[in-house]
């Protein structure tokens, strides 16, 4: 991995006798924690990562901020938040890391979409963006319009969860094209593994990453899913999911710019010192 490079898709579970999960809940994982994340990534060669809210845990973000706020410079965070929450609230979020709001209709207990509207104009105040998560690729067309007239910048979680079967050539990809045109779009290759007809390597989910990549690498970010809740495949290995990267991004231009350059962007990481070299 390139220096600097950042994991833009991770998550921390409890510990659950600390921060309870939430009765709304639509699955329980096991404890997940900061340290367990930071062994992950310096087995990996990962400098820096952004803490996805977990579902598990609702509408209740302190499992995420009490890890921002053990690393707050290379950890930064997206909330999982109602419409709604005082300017207050949100001010002290964005000062422990957090930098955008995740909906979701995948899990139950967070925020839906109908929230997308406020939470647009709550996240533009802070420079936030907006992570939608769907359940079906087909969802993005529903929200396509209000995207689109939304001024805060968004990103796709999961490549919108187009699946391999559906392509290139489906409507929902097709909106993907048209919302990176929009400069405020950013999509996310993560988890790619639930969306392959086909086993490691999923070559079948190729020409879907070629396209967004090619179409606008400068909006394109990679994650890994760590520890990957609600999986319904078997389980993947971190590393070979780190192995794929050089399949998905072949140019080491690319991979700097997808896997850092992007990413610090986004979420506002401070620029990398230049190593010392005695003279």
């Amino acid at each position: 991995m390139p220096r600097g490079a950042c994991d833009t898709h991770v998550h921390v579970f409890g510990p659950s006798d600390r921060f309870p999960f939430s009765t709304e809940r639509s699955y329980t994982p096991e404890d997940c924690t900061f340290e367990d994340l930071n062994a992950l990534h310096a087995v990996l060669g990962i400098d820096r990562a952004v803490i996805v809210h977990g579902g598990a845990h609702g509408t209740d973000n302190r499992a995420t901020l009490d890890a921002l706020g053990r690393d707050p410079v290379r950890l930064r965070g997206v909330a999982v938040i109602p419409s709604g929450l005082s300017f207050a609230e949100r001010e002290n979020m964005h000062v422990s890391g957090i930098r955008g709001c995740r909906m979701s209709t995948v899990v139950a207990g967070g925020a839906s979409f109908d929230h997308l509207p406020r939470l647009a104009a709550e996240a533009d105040e802070f420079g936030w963006h907006l992570v939608l998560h769907f359940h079906r690729a087909a969802e993005l067309l529903d929200v396509e319009n209000e995207l689109v007239a939304c001024r805060a910048d968004f990103v796709l979680d999961h490549l919108a969860r187009i699946t391999a079967l559906e392509g290139t050539g489906s409507a929902p990809f097709q909106a993907v094209l048209r919302l990176l045109d929009t400069d405020r779009c950013w999509v996310k290759l993560a988890s790619l593994y639930r969306l392959s007809a086909e086993p490691y390597p999923h070559r079948d989910m190729l020409p879907l990453i070629h396209k967004v990549a090619t179409h606008r690498p400068d909006r394109i970010i990679w994650g890994s899913n760590w520890p990957h809740p609600i999986c319904p495949v078997a389980m993947p290995d971190d590393g070979d999911l780190v192995d794929l990267i050089p399949m998905w991004l072949p140019e080491v231009a690319q991979q700097q710019q997808v896997l850092v350059d992007n990413p610090a962007r986004l979420y506002g990481f401070e620029a990398i010192a230049e190593p010392h070299h005695a003279s």
